[in-house]
């Protein structure tokens, strides 16, 4: 079967649909706007009615195509355009007209849908210019220029890491084809000792001891144990696959190598802020340090920049917002380049963790909340202070305290979503404000709650009319200064 020929929608198609919607009664705030309703192949444009006979023309996907809907914008004196935020397809349409002088404005899909009547492109177009023009729907965040560098390659790279991860499944499964259990007794098969061993499978040994021969020093089980686990039933389709799972891994291993550079190169260009804080080594985090050889130097954990994340971010940023726990380089890299290195597009916290979708979401009707449950939001940046707050649930911090409070009282999920919610605001304090961190520790923190819930027991008991005794003296128990806490 042929594929379908590219054939753009003409525009004299749409003569017959020029006044699509009536005008609402709101004075419009601004006046020289254009509206594009976004597609694949064709691109709908709308623009006031007063500027050209045809106010509303079909442009298709091309480059000639955009440079000619660039031209007639300039002809219908058009200043602003908007247009709703669809997969990628808007992302050369609003880089273009954006680097030909317009300004572009970009708004969230769902927020111009409902359309009294039926539903077409070129109402979708008219409906956007009218209640954009109106002031009725906000602008999204887009990063500027030198950030949205830098979102592009740190999203290639997450895209990168999991190519290696996939890969890295695919080498488990052909040693599991083979009963060759190596990924049982080694944590990590693509580490030194793992690589080193399937290496030596792909390139023809088959010996057991010799294979056990090449673990480092320092893991858990003994030889006799790697021996019997690399005592495998060796076919050649496993071990090709086991080749070019490797393969694989090496090339996004490479592909990765490249990218970080890219990184290096575009942090080079974004400005310092002064005084940055002393930074030690480049990927170390609050909770866990990294491995030391016996050299002394600091060996790059997997998955970890190559070049020193951590100083980068200090420098660009002017604080170091690793001192958080479960917050290391790389989540804190992650939620820069989705949210901006000063968070300046953000007045206040509460907009900043609205904006990642860790605030109650407060439904209200009749005076009464009906839901408080989050907005569904897909963000990177979310999802990494998710995956930071998961991991303090073993920690010994404040931080992690409260998480585990929070899981007695509301469960596992609404707990982490609240302690991510305290890391934004932790995060957009230091570095906004230059606020510094201070862990008092689980003890302390254990400590102001009981305070805080005995000072609450008294007060209940003296409403009631009761006292509460101390079972410990027994006598009545006396007020006590209740330190806050989170």
């Amino acid at each position: 079967m042929c594929a379908k020929p590219y054939r753009p929608e003409p525009s004299e198609g749409l003569k017959k649909l020029q006044p699509a919607l009536p005008q609402p009664g709101f004075v419009p705030v601004h006046e020289n706007l254009a509206a594009i309703d976004i597609a694949s192949e064709v691109h709908y444009i709308s623009v006031p009615e007063d500027r050209d006979e045809m106010h509303v023309r079909t442009f298709n996907c091309l480059t000639p195509g955009l440079q000619e809907m660039a031209d007639w914008l300039r002809q219908c004196r058009i200043e602003r355009v908007v247009m709703e935020a669809t997969g990628v397809y808007f992302v050369p349409v609003f880089e273009f007209l954006q680097d030909s002088g317009f300004t572009v404005r970009l708004v969230r899909g769902g927020a111009a849908r409902d359309i009294a009547g039926k539903k077409t492109d070129v109402a979708d177009a008219v409906w956007l210019r009218t209640v954009y023009s109106c002031g009725l729907i906000r602008d999204c965040f887009v990063p500027d220029k030198e950030l949205s560098v830098l979102r592009w390659y740190w999203r290639l790279r997450a895209d990168q890491v999991k190519g290696c991860a996939e890969h890295t499944l695919r080498m488990h499964k052909a040693l599991e084809l083979m009963n060759v259990q190596l990924h049982k007794v080694l944590s990590d098969v693509t580490g030194v000792s793992g690589m080193a061993i399937i290496r030596a499978i792909i390139a023809g040994e088959r010996d057991p001891s010799t294979l056990a021969g090449l673990v480092k020093s320092g893991v858990k089980h003994g030889r006799d144990t790697f021996v019997a686990a690399l005592t495998g039933h060796y076919r050649d389709e496993h071990v090709f696959a086991l080749a070019q799972a490797v393969e694989a891994y090496d090339f996004f291993q490479r592909q990765i190598r490249d990218c970080d550079a890219k990184i290096a190169e575009a942090f080079a260009n974004l400005e310092s802020k002064q005084p940055p804080p002393a930074s030690g080594s480049s990927d170390d985090t609050a909770q866990k340090p990294p491995t030391r050889k016996r050299s002394g130097a600091v060996s790059r954990r997997r998955n970890q920049p190559h070049f020193d994340l951590k100083l980068e971010l200090a420098r660009v940023v002017g604080v170091d917002v690793t001192v958080l726990p479960g917050i290391d380089a790389m989540t804190a890299q992650t939620v820069f380049s989705e949210c901006g290195y000063d968070l300046g597009s953000f007045e206040t916290e509460h907009k900043f963790s609205s904006f990642l979708g860790l605030s109650p979401n407060n439904r209200i009707t009749g005076g009464k909340v009906k839901s408080r449950r989050t907005k569904k939001v897909i963000s990177r940046a979310a999802t990494a202070l998710r995956v930071s707050a998961q991991s303090l649930l073993r920690g010994n911090s404040a931080l992690a305290a409260f998480c585990r409070r929070m899981r007695t009282r509301l469960g596992p999920a609404k707990a982490i979503t609240a302690t991510a919610h305290k890391l934004a605001v932790l995060l957009f304090r230091m570095v906004r404000y230059g606020q510094d961190y201070v862990d008092h520790g689980q003890q302390q923190y254990e400590e102001q709650y009981r305070k805080q819930q005995r000072a609450w027991l008294l007060k209940q008991a003296r409403r009631l009319g009761m006292a509460v005794v101390d079972t410990a003296t027994g006598s009545l128990a006396e007020p006590i200064a209740s330190g806050s806490v989170a």
